[in-house]
């Protein structure tokens, strides 16, 4: 929608694009070698290709702060409260009511924002009967999935870790290779990412963990590799949205 004008976007409304997907991502450190815009960015392919493998659905603009306290020791990183961000969700979904929009898709990108989602989705629905308000908020099944991609090339689960290492950077050569600085890679933190390291991350913030911000192991990521999880996550996150629509 964003590279759309009105009067197109009214009109595929009219002719029954009544469902409007966005992501929300984030704008926080990935590292030493990816860009502060690096969830925003896979939010932007996966919302898109889960649009068109809907059919008869919008992209609408990511929302591309969200909520990375924990990882507001690392420069450049930027945070909204739980609060501003349901606000700003509100306002996303009350104007897109306002055009004709009756199924409204949201999709995290980012793992801080999964709970506060889901929770919003909730409150949404209730707030608007007349409109079918779903969200993708399962973070340990979007992880999972991740994870395995990165599996089936021989790459394992350290290695391909949950934020910068080898699944995120392959994500990214793909979508905006100019921004990775290859030059940096080096691995981060290489050990499990169960309940226990979650909680240090969140109530200590990343650098307890991962001095560099980086879970996993970035070296062995490729752009080809990149292009294939683009697609096989959007597969992934379209079939499950279908079982719910």
């Amino acid at each position: 929608m964003e590279d759309m004008n009105w009067p197109d976007i009214k009109d595929k409304i009219e002719n029954g694009y009544t469902t409007a997907v966005f992501a929300i991502g984030s704008t926080e450190q990935h590292g030493p070698h990816l860009p502060l815009i690096t969830d925003s960015l896979i939010g932007d392919v996966v919302a898109l290709k889960v649009a068109e493998r809907l059919g008869n659905a919008l992209q609408a603009p990511t929302i591309r702060v969200g909520l990375s306290e924990h990882h507001l020791a690392f420069p450049g990183t930027i945070s909204l409260k739980p609060e501003t961000l349901k606000a700003v969700i509100n306002d996303f979904v009350d104007s897109l009511k306002t055009h004709g929009f009756k199924t409204i898709i949201l999709l995290p990108s980012h793992g801080g924002n999964f709970t506060t989602v889901g929770k919003v989705v909730e409150e949404l629905q209730h707030k608007h009967p007349d409109l079918k308000i779903v969200g993708f908020t399962d973070l340990q099944a979007f992880v999972d999935a991740m994870i395995s991609y990165s599996e089936e090339y021989g790459v394992t689960a350290y290695d391909a870790g949950a934020h910068a290492g080898e699944s995120e950077t392959s994500f990214i050569l793909a979508l905006a290779g100019h921004l990775v600085q290859t030059d940096r890679y080096a691995p981060g933190y290489l050990g499990p990412l169960g309940e226990k390291e979650m909680n240090i991350i969140f109530e200590q913030g990343m650098p307890a963990l991962s001095a560099k911000g980086v879970l996993g192991d970035p070296t062995t990521a490729t752009l080809e590799k990149g292009k294939v999880y683009i697609e096989k996550m959007a597969d992934f996150v379209a079939n499950e949205l279908k079982t719910r629509l």
